[in-house]
């Protein structure tokens, strides 16, 4: 596959997401630059935003075989990974697969859940494997999680550990669309039968699994030269020196700042990346990877304004 291919791969992707998905065009395309780049997303937004349409439209897109989890206060890890039953017939022990087999995972609201059933997924988004009673058993390359959270609703979650958090590439967060998008969605949907299937069955296949292996060979030869790669450490070790943030980014936030410049450099059609590259990923991958101080929290400021606050004070490379 050739950069230009992956190019028009990326475009026709977005074209289909965006027939069931209105309105988040940039919540899609980050999708895409983490699906490249080998990262997991967390989406947070209200309820009713299509975060779930989303990963689904997402999974269609790829031909890739979707999965998902409810996560609730009385879900155990069993539930997630699987578990080894014991077979009468044959006494031996057989394992059945938890959702977590699956090559797009969908964790909705996975702040309900308890510490332990989340740390479940801890060992699958790193390490794209699950040990189940000693045994190591693949989830394949092709492996993503796409977690979802609501930031209203407060009883009865449960917050997300830094250890996981920093595990996600990017947070995304979807807001309400305009009312102009939102008037169109409407409309769309007016015109269609009263089935939430139908809205996803809009979605033709674009990539398949081998075809997404071959993008994302295509991702690894692009260039990243040492002038970015510096900037990027300088944007990273700025938010530990941040008198506004009481725990900075660590080295794996910077390694994946270089990582998803690369996937976007690629999906933007270019073989190599700029610092408007970084510039457009810096936010979304890591507010959820600081800790604000309590002097920036009296004050009111949000991680988005303290991170832009960096970046507006970093001089970028020319």
């Amino acid at each position: 596959m050739t950069l230009e291919n992956l190019h028009a791969h990326a475009n026709a992707l977005r074209s289909e997401i965006a027939k069931t998905v209105h309105g988040q065009d940039d919540a899609i395309d980050l999708l895409l630059v983490a699906l490249f780049a080998r990262g997991h997303v967390l989406l947070e937004g209200p309820p009713g935003t299509a975060k779930t349409l989303l990963a689904r439209s997402f999974a269609g897109a790829l031909n890739l075989e979707f999965g998902r989890i409810q996560f609730t206060p009385d879900l155990m890890p069993g539930d997630v990974l699987g578990t080894s039953i014991f077979n009468f017939q044959t006494s031996t022990f057989v394992l059945t697969k938890g959702p977590v087999f699956s090559q797009v995972l969908l964790a909705d609201e996975i702040n309900r859940a308890p510490p332990k059933t989340q740390a479940a997924l801890l060992q699958a988004m790193n390490e794209r494997v699950v040990t189940i009673d000693g045994e190591d058993h693949e989830l394949g390359r092709e492996f993503i999680v796409i977690a979802t959270q609501n930031p209203i609703e407060q009883q009865g979650t449960y917050p997300l550990p830094e250890a996981q958090l920093d595990r996600f590439l990017f947070k995304l967060v979807i807001e309400f669309p305009s009312a102009e998008t939102e008037l169109a969605i409407l409309k769309h949907h007016a015109a269609e039968p009263l089935d939430f299937g139908a809205a996803t069955g809009q979605v033709n296949q674009v990539l398949d699994a081998q075809a997404l292996v071959e993008s994302r060979a295509v991702i690894d030869g692009i260039i990243i030269d040492d002038d970015i790669l510096a900037y990027i450490l300088r944007l990273v070790r700025a938010t530990r020196e941040s008198a506004e943030i009481s725990y900075g980014a660590s080295t794996r936030a910077a390694d994946a700042v270089a990582s998803a410049t690369r996937a976007a450099a690629a999906l933007q059609g270019r073989d190599f990346a700029i610092p408007d590259d970084v510039k457009r990923l810096f936010v979304p991958a890591l507010r959820h990877r600081i800790v604000l101080g309590p002097g920036a929290e009296i004050e009111g400021r949000t991680s988005v304004q303290v991170l832009e606050n960096i970046l507006n004070q970093i001089e970028a490379p020319r």
